[in-house]
């Protein structure tokens, strides 16, 4: 392998990596991959009663309330959402004081719908909202588990009760997370079988209320039509927390914030490029561009443009490896 192939050898690795890490990544999970995938310890073989009993679900321990509300004011943007966090978290922790102190408790609702486009930070509050929950012992576990359309309806009848349960089973203690919700009823067909995942949901939020939360997230206008085709939907969703998209000065703001997680330095001229092309961009479609997704594949993308300018290079030192030029984004915004 000459020099040329070996540096552009590395940077795809070093590309390869940040993605395995940001599918894994708790604080940036944005990609949902249609399946349920809560935190689980590892499976071991079962070969008798004695070592079931040594298969006990590890559950986390407590964190600290304030050390996530620092969190919280650290994420980017969405500051009506940080607002309607504080404030649920305040309701939370009243209603749990006036239990502690036997004082008479309303009962206490807190399924939640997370209306906005892809990419403006839902399944990340999700999570952090289950966490917080535990935190205040609302919920036994604090896990988050992930689904959509694909993870909850079969392809037959009776099938979809049996597999919405199963994930409802698994989401026991912490939150579920339905993201894309409104799919469930947009079909309405005869072998459609979305109402009875609705169905299926609806009265596990009933049986489980005191240990189960139920997130719905999806485009906001697609969410209205959801939540208003069915009463149930309507009587236990009361808490609506809308995402807007992230305006382009927030958007380099993220892509700073990749730079510097992996040690990247942005150059003063090349971050006005960028954040002129941010503009462009939802300016002209908001919705495709994917807001902090769409910041990640830009990154991702002129971190190739650096590497094939490295590649032409007799020596390559370290500060030409941290360095993002004005050459490396004008190239990736020309191939976007």
């Amino acid at each position: 392998m000459d020099k040329k192939d070996e540096i552009i050898a590395q940077q795809m690795e070093l590309i390869r990596s940040m993605t395995e890490q940001n599918l894994r990544r708790v604080g940036a999970d944005l990609w949902g991959d249609g399946t349920a995938t809560p935190q689980q310890p590892a499976k071991t073989a079962a070969t008798g009663p004695v070592q079931k009993e040594e298969q006990k679900e590890d559950v986390p321990g407590r964190e600290d309330i304030e050390k996530l509300l620092k969190e919280l004011e650290g994420y980017i943007g969405l500051e009506n959402v940080k607002r309607e966090v504080r404030s649920l978290i305040n309701i939370a922790q009243i209603y749990q004081k006036r239990r502690e102190n036997n004082l008479p408790a309303a009962e206490l609702s807190l399924h939640m719908v997370f209306s906005g486009n892809p990419g403006t930070g839902k399944t990340m509050i999700a999570r952090l909202m289950a966490r917080v929950y535990h935190s205040l012992g609302i919920l036994s576990k604090g896990h988050l588990v992930e689904v959509d359309r694909s993870g909850l309806v079969a392809g037959y009848v009776g099938q979809t009760a049996i597999k919405t349960a199963k994930v409802l089973e698994q989401a026991a203690g912490g939150v579920l997370f339905v993201d894309e919700a409104y799919t469930l009823t947009a079909g309405g067909g005869e072998n459609d079988f979305g109402q009875e995942a609705v169905d299926t949901i609806l009265k596990a939020m009933e049986d489980n209320r005191d240990d189960l939360i139920v997130i719905v997230a999806g485009y906001t206008e697609l969410m209205q039509d959801f939540i208003e085709s069915n009463p149930g939907l309507r009587s236990r969703f009361n808490r609506y927390l809308e995402f807007t998209d992230y305006t382009p000065a927030e958007m380099l703001e993220i892509f700073l914030g990749n730079c510097q997680k992996n040690c990247y330095e942005l150059q003063e001229d090349a971050g006005d490029l960028l954040l002129s092309y941010f503009e462009n961009m939802t300016a002209a479609r908001r919705r495709t561009f994917g807001n902090a997704r769409g910041v990640r594949n830009v990154f991702e993308r002129i971190l190739s443009c650096q590497a094939n300018r490295l590649a032409g290079k007799e020596t390559v030192s370290r500060e030409d490896l941290m360095q993002i030029l004005l050459e490396d984004v004008a190239a990736s915004i020309e191939c976007s």
